[in-house]
């Protein structure tokens, strides 16, 4: 049809008829929040570089997951901050490490919010990197073992689901392996499946206390130029069991979260990111853009690409002003 007969802002006069006709829905229940737990007690530390996101103590954290459940949030995913750190980044896998009694405290007091943990070794290991380093490099198959302890330890704390961050060859078939071999068949895998190394991932560094201590992590992340690349990925994480699939950072890869639902149609995460949160934030701050529009934009065009959910340190203003607060 043409105009006059067609006049598409006969939809648009009101927010009643913009919302009646809405392509993409976007609800607190499409988000996880993620936390960053660390030792001590009653503490809440600041990350400089993210406003209003802190590393929290365990029962700082439980009280952050009774009001994450209170927003109809359904799912934190949890990052640990160890006492000590060793080059095998063993509190990763301890029975008392941080993150395992984070998610027994959780599940005690809020046991029907779901627990996803973060699956890596980079925040546990004094050198910063994802595996264990041999002749100046990650070793990839040495590395597969530490990462399928790491979540059984996190399946036996009681988690719910177990994310799998490294970018290690093979890591999600040792996890489903071990998983099963132990009768946790029942506990899913989110895999990052599509994890680029991106420049948007330098305030969770200062937030996680994980930044390299030599070199970079190019050699196991993805180059942000493919995106063919990034579809075997997926494929191949599906192969191996994954459950959900992600692509991270977000807003940058809108594209590549577009592809892999549409070849796929399987669960699909994306992370926004430390970096997108952070240029938001300080934007805002410093009154250039509006914040709270700008946030919400910058979900819907993650969830328009085809994300079913979404890792987001906005979480929790989204759901507030979703729910009308």
């Amino acid at each position: 049809m043409n105009f006059p007969a067609y006049r598409p802002r006969r939809l648009r006069r009101n927010d009643k008829l913009r919302n009646l006709i809405r392509e993409t829905t976007l609800e607190p229940r499409n988000f996880i929040y993620p936390l960053f737990v660390g030792p001590g007690k009653d503490k809440a530390q600041p990350v400089s570089s993210m406003p209003g996101v802190a590393q929290l103590t365990v029962d700082r954290a439980v009280h952050e997951c009774q009001e994450v459940d209170a927003l109809g949030i359904p799912a934190v995913i949890l990052f640990g901050i160890p006492e000590h750190k060793d080059a095998i980044g063993s509190e990763a896998y301890l029975d008392e490490g941080i993150v395992q009694q984070a998610i027994r405290a959780i599940k005690e007091t809020v046991p029907d919010l779901l627990v996803v943990t973060d699956v890596c070794l980079c925040e546990y290991t004094d050198h910063g990197h994802c595996g264990m380093i041999k002749n100046g490099e990650v070793d990839n198959d040495a590395t597969l073992e530490l990462l399928a302890r790491e979540a059984l330890s996190h399946a036996q704390a009681g988690a719910d689901i177990v994310a799998p961050s490294d970018m290690m060859d093979g890591r999600v078939a040792a996890i489903r392996k071990i998983l099963d071999e132990n009768s946790f068949s029942q506990i899913s895998i989110m895999a990052y499946a599509a994890k680029y190394a991106s420049g948007f991932y330098g305030p969770f560094r200062e937030a996680a206390e994980s930044t390299p201590q030599f070199g970079d992590r190019r050699s196991y992340q993805m180059d942000p130029a493919n995106v063919d690349e990034a579809l075997r990925e997926v494929e191949l994480d599906i192969r191996e069991g994954a459950d959900i699939v992600m692509v991270k950072p977000a807003l940058a890869y809108l594209d590549v979260i577009y592809r892999v639902k549409q070849k796929f149609g399987y669960p699909l995460a994306a992370y926004n990111v430390s970096g997108e949160y952070s240029m938001i934030k300080a934007a805002g701050q410093n009154g250039w853009i509006e914040e709270p529009r700008t946030m919400m934009e910058v979900l819907f065009a993650i969830r328009r690409a085809g994300a079913d959910m979404i890792l987001s340190y906005f979480a929790k203003d989204a759901a507030r002003l979703l729910h009308g607060k």
